[in-house]
């Protein structure tokens, strides 16, 4: 007998967590053929999703599928996603949560892109390589002369108070 994954009940934890503390919980998911989702809200293969109790209807969690209805410009969906597919859940408000490794089920079925069918046969006869590449992005601190640093230090805000109740301030 096969070892059950603990993905799915860590998951459930993550999203109970978010709602026992008032956050709102986020889904990140890879989009493939096991996918159901509205495919005009999918960018680069992936769909973020609010499953919170407000937003969803009918959120069924289990083991293999996550399942839920869902309002996109005012019309009702049936979302299902595969657990094998989640790559996050997490707080919208605070960031925290657990990200995964998606698995990939079925190395057989059909891409986002080719499902949503947003792609010319053009532009996909022109793509080389259907994997993804990662790049380093340059911080702006480390392109900034030493006068230029020097400059930036007048301009930089005040660092926040530390301790006590956050407090709103009005400027007329």
């Amino acid at each position: 007998m096969s070892e059950t994954s603990t993905k799915p009940y860590l998951l459930r934890a993550i999203y109970e967590w978010c709602t026992d503390n008032g956050y709102t919980p986020y889904m990140a998911a890879m989009v493939d053929g096991g996918t159901r989702v509205p495919m005009e809200f999918v960018k680069n293969g992936e769909i973020v999703l609010n499953i919170s109790f407000s937003a969803t209807s009918g959120l069924k969690m289990e083991n293999d599928l996550i399942r839920f209805s869902a309002r996109f410009g005012g019309v009702s969906r049936d979302i299902s996603v595969p657990v094998d597919n989640v790559t996050a859940i997490y707080a919208r408000e605070n960031g925290q949560g657990m990200a995964f490794e998606a698995i990939s089920r079925n190395a057989g079925t059909q891409s986002a892109d080719e499902l949503a069918d947003d792609f010319s046969a053009d532009e996909q006869a022109g793509a080389t390589s259907s994997a993804p590449t990662l790049t380093a992005v340059p911080t702006t601190h480390n392109q900034h002369s030493e006068k230029d640093a020097a400059d930036d230090s007048d301009n930089e805000p005040d660092p926040p108070k530390k301790g006590g109740r956050p407090t709103l301030t009005r400027i007329k």
